[in-house]
């Protein structure tokens, strides 16, 4: 079935079964392959994206109940004012080891930023205890956080 996506700003026509897991389509068909796949059943967050700005797992979400939605992925994230500065405090923090989890734990920070400008420690936790991290950054993912909310700034050290 024919389906027409807004991915980053742009529009994509695809045409795949409705019930393709948008990550698939993503990977696959679009080409975007900043989305990982790691679990397949929602629990990992190596495959979040953002749907309307809002953080979902792309392995589990189908093509057809994106609809009209805006999608946004890893690519594009940085072209935002909170993606942009969550990036570099992740950078600046040293968050990422061998990286394959990276891009979902950066969409559910800026996703938690954008829905909470200064989050607590049990917000950060809430917010992204659906994303595993094998190499245990998760001190640094923490302190990138709240680098992050503070504008990205260089006082203190978040943790």
């Amino acid at each position: 079935m024919a389906y027409s996506l807004n991915v980053n700003g742009r529009i994509h026509s695809v045409d795949v079964d409705a019930d393709t897991p948008l990550l698939w389509v993503l990977r696959d068909v679009i080409g975007l392959t900043g989305t990982k796949f790691g679990c397949g059943v929602a629990q990992c967050g190596a495959c979040t994206i953002h749907l309307d700005g809002h953080a979902v797992r792309s392995c589990v979400t189908t093509i057809e109940s994106a609809g009209s939605s805006a999608i946004m992925t890893i690519e594009a994230i940085g072209s935002t004012p909170k993606g942009s500065v969550v990036q570099r405090a992740w950078l600046e923090e040293e968050v990422v080891q061998c990286g394959y989890c990276q891009s979902g734990q950066i969409m559910s920070a800026v996703a938690l930023l954008n829905a909470n400008a200064m989050p607590s420690d049990g917000d950060i936790d809430d917010a992204m205890s659906g994303n595993i991290c094998r190499c245990g950054t998760y001190p640094r993912i923490r302190a990138a956080i709240k680098k992050a909310a503070r504008g990205g700034s260089n006082t203190g050290n978040g943790g």
